[in-house]
């Protein structure tokens, strides 16, 4: 492949285009393993640093949380050599601390969905168990919380709790994740995060908050047209942490997560199917016994 990446960008809701990718192109990269990614990558450079941007929801946003793909979308970028990947995404607050316009920096998350069949790349004759403890990476978190206090209120830290949506809470469910001392809710991010430790790519979350769902007294239910208000909003100043926080992303240096798998695979390399490995490809190039 010509193209080699170092940082993947992931845009969430209303984050279509990143505009200081310079020397930009569209790469459609075709099928994955495991199908579609949701749009082709916006591949360039900021700062000097060679980047691919994928809007997470296609661009004209055509896909439900529910439908993406996010074991193509991962396997997309580590096909194109990233090892870094900043995580954009719209939430909604539980917190009356978290007023819109606020960028979190959450450091977990916890898992809502009815199912996370599609959360991993394994099976198929080869098990792994990947650490996920500290689901982030604490050095690309820091470093995006930094650039992010320069621009407005930012918080580091917190729990991102990941719905299954498309609708938005009930207003038992917003009450039950502020008692549960949640800060944030979102549809997309805990899927995305397996996939790329799994991938043995750093990833952070920048999390925008656009609402309080739907607890707060006096702001009443979620709308889309409160949430698209808030998003315009939010996306210059997204665009800015990104054109600083890229140029400040290490070079050549490795951290646990860039090992992920190193410890994390029971089955014993004499019983891996060939067509599994074929299948997994670069995530196993590192691990195929000589």
């Amino acid at each position: 492949m010509d193209e080699c990446c170092e940082i993947g960008i992931v845009g969430g809701s209303g984050l279509y285009e990143m505009d200081c990718v310079k020397n930009r192109r569209w790469v459609n990269l075709g099928s994955s393993p495991w199908g579609e990614p949701s749009d082709e990558y916006l591949v360039g450079e900021i700062g000097g640093r060679s980047v691919a941007f994928l809007p997470r929801h296609g661009r004209g946003h055509r896909l439900l949380p529910s439908e993406l793909n996010h074991r193509a979308n991962i396997f997309g970028f580590k096909k194109l050599g990233v090892r870094w990947i900043v995580s954009l995404s719209a939430v909604g607050s539980l917190k009356e601390e978290l007023s819109p316009g606020t960028f979190v920096l959450p450091s977990q998350f916890y898992d809502r969905m009815k199912s996370s069949a599609q959360h991993t790349f394994f099976g198929g004759g080869i098990v792994a168990h990947i650490s996920f403890a500290r689901p982030v990476c604490g050095e690309l978190q820091a470093l995006l919380y930094d650039e992010a206090a320069k621009t407005g209120p930012a918080v580091l830290g917190g729990t991102y709790v990941n719905m299954e949506g498309p609708a938005f809470s009930t207003l038992a469910e917003a009450c039950e994740n502020r008692r549960a001392g949640f800060d944030v809710i979102g549809m997309t991010n805990l899927a995305e995060a397996k996939c790329a430790r799994e991938a043995e790519i750093a990833y952070a979350t920048v999390a925008m908050v656009t609402d309080y769902d739907c607890w707060h007294e006096d702001h009443g239910s979620v709308t889309v047209d409160m949430v698209i208000s808030c998003l315009r909003n939010n996306a210059a100043r997204a665009h800015a942490l990104v054109a600083a926080a890229v140029p400040r992303i290490p070079i050549g240096t490795t951290n646990a997560c860039h090992n992920a798998l190193k410890n994390a695979i029971m089955t014993d390399p004499k019983c891996w199917p060939p067509a599994t490995v074929e299948k997994l490809g670069p995530l196993l190039e590192h691990y195929i016994p000589a």
